[in-house]
């Protein structure tokens, strides 16, 4: 019988990850001295090797190769130490952020990592300030300061309470000041890290990886080596699964796929299906500057016609559920204020409110998607949603996609009236799913001047050390997204994780930011 594990995993978390464990036995077992890689299957592939330039899911594979000074052990929530031995605000207005690293670390080739390696690591990020790439995660860092070999103080310009979510992200990942240039990128497909794993090999559409004897740190290494492939579609992915040419996929599963995994029946089949609850988003982006999606009325009416029931049925097969938050379920801050304000789809109350601004006619907008990002639903998403606007005889919806190569500088350049976005966590923490996407220069590439968000909610949640009490900011940040609708979410997706059965660890692979950790991947010994 298929062995469908739907092991629950709350992101954010309240549950620790040990505790799901003890709940999913069917994946036990012991590690194992495997001669053979474990292999991967993703349809992400990442965009650049170097960590200076990367804003998105070339994280997965950062994970894995390079060290931050911070990251998520399996179970933590809140970053821990990783290169750090310690780490710790050291005065009352968290502005003065302590990092005391291991001792003796070394790079994969056995230069040492030391203080000034870290300094060099982030001041190449916001030197290179690659445009789209991660130097905007360092807003409040005013300069590092490296003392010695292992210590390293980070002086903010303002408080920042979150500043070490933002040291956990694979994007701070520190690099040799002897192969990284301080105002170039790396060139070239070789990377040197200090992180579990070392790139041996790097092939078109595949990466090996193998076990870094160098490194120091958190991670206890189930397996000695793990392959990556990259995949152009879910369908040849899974094909590859079923084929046993690959052992895990994550990433990238379509939705018609996940439905029959889940409904396998046959008791032959040799794979397992494990779900758990994701925080990436996907939501739509209103251009200012466009005649018609600049107009408040024509977004307060999108987000009146919107049914994001039937884009999570029909098009996603119920395995992503409606999102009403820029925050989704799961972290704090959460709220259902779309819903709140413009409850079920209604066209009559979508025509009063473009009445009342003296719309009257169709409303003509061009929707904008990416082909290769988000997965092969997303032509289906925006074609159900062309659907939706155009039956309410409200809108007239053309529809146009481009490439993620392409798509991109084009909304960073402000070509699009409306486009779609996703968004994968850079850390589990409410101000994530706010701050990236605010002021004059965020992630979107779209000014969105909110001084009550910028100027007083955002600076007063990031002096509260303990998140569990900036629960109103958040609300009331939200209040301003509904009442603007500048961005408009859509849905919240979940994780779900296929491997063959005699694979361990699935449920245990995935951080606080889902992404994939592969070491914990391992080879069952036993039944």
């Amino acid at each position: 019988m298929f062995n469908r594990n739907r092991c629950l995993r709350r992101v954010a978390a309240i549950a620790s990850i040990s505790s799901l464990v003890t709940g999913c036995g069917m994946l036990s077992s012991g590690d194992s001295d495997d001669e053979d890689p474990i292999v991967v299957g993703t349809t992400s592939p990442p965009s650049t090797l170097d960590p200076a330039a990367s804003w998105d899911g070339s994280w997965e594979l950062f994970r894995n190769i390079y060290q931050t000074l911070l990251s998520y052990p399996n179970g933590a929530t809140t970053p821990q130490p990783d290169a750090a031995d310690s780490c710790a605000f050291t005065d009352s207005s968290n502005q003065v952020y302590r990092c005391e690293l291991r001792e003796g670390l070394k790079f994969s080739d056995g230069d040492p990592l030391d203080a000034q390696a870290v300094k060099h690591s982030i001041d190449r990020i916001r030197k290179i300030n690659v445009n789209g790439g991660p130097a905007g995660l360092l807003g409040s860092l005013e300069r590092v300061q490296a003392g010695g070999e292992r210590e390293v103080v980070f002086h903010l310009n303002k408080p920042d309470a979150t500043f070490p979510f933002v040291l956990a992200t694979p994007a701070m990942s520190v690099v040799d000041p002897d192969s990284y240039p301080a105002d170039k990128l790396r060139e070239g497909n070789d990377v040197l890290g200090s992180g579990p794993y070392r790139l041996r090999s790097y092939e078109d559409g595949k990466k090996a990886l193998v076990r870094n004897d160098q490194y120091q740190g958190f991670a206890e290494r189930r397996n000695d080596a793990v392959t990556i492939r990259y995949f152009q579609d879910s369908d040849s992915m899974v094909k590859a699964l079923r084929g046993r040419q690959i052992d895990v996929t994550y990433r990238g599963l379509a939705a018609d796929d996940i439905v029959e995994l889940e409904g396998t029946a046959s008791k032959d089949d040799e794979l397992q299906l494990i779900e758990g609850s994701g925080t990436d988003i996907s939501y739509l982006v209103f251009n200012p500057k466009d005649p018609w999606a600049g107009k408040p009325a024509v977004r307060q009416a999108v987000a009146q016609i919107v049914d994001r029931a039937a884009i999570a049925h029909e098009v996603y097969k119920d395995t992503v559920e409606p999102l009403y938050s820029m925050v989704p379920k799961g972290l704090t801050g959460h709220t259902t204020g779309f819903f709140d304000a413009y409850g079920d789809p209604d066209v009559a109350k979508a025509r009063k409110i473009l009445t009342e601004a003296s719309i009257t006619r169709p409303v003509p907008l061009t929707l904008w998607y990416t082909t290769d990002r988000y997965g092969s639903e997303t032509a289906l998403e925006f074609t159900e949603l062309k659907r939706q606007l155009d039956a309410s005889g409200l809108f007239r919806i053309t529809l146009k996609s481009r490439p993620w190569k392409t798509f991109a500088p084009g909304y960073q350049k402000g070509e699009y009236p409306v486009f779609g976005r996703g968004w994968f966590p850079d850390f589990p923490d409410p101000d994530n799913f706010i701050a990236p996407f605010v002021g004059d220069q965020n992630a979107l590439g779209t000014p969105y001047a909110a001084p009550k968000i910028t100027g007083e909610l955002l600076p007063r949640s990031r002096r509260e050390s303990d998140r569990a009490n900036v629960v109103k900011d958040f609300e009331e940040a939200q209040e301003i997204l509904v009442k603007d609708v500048r961005l408009l979410p859509l849905w919240q997706g979940k994780q779900y994780v296929a491997a063959s059965r005699d694979i361990s660890g699935a449920e245990r692979a995935l951080d606080p930011s889902t992404i994939m950790m592969v070491w914990e991947l391992h080879r069952k010994t036993s039944w």
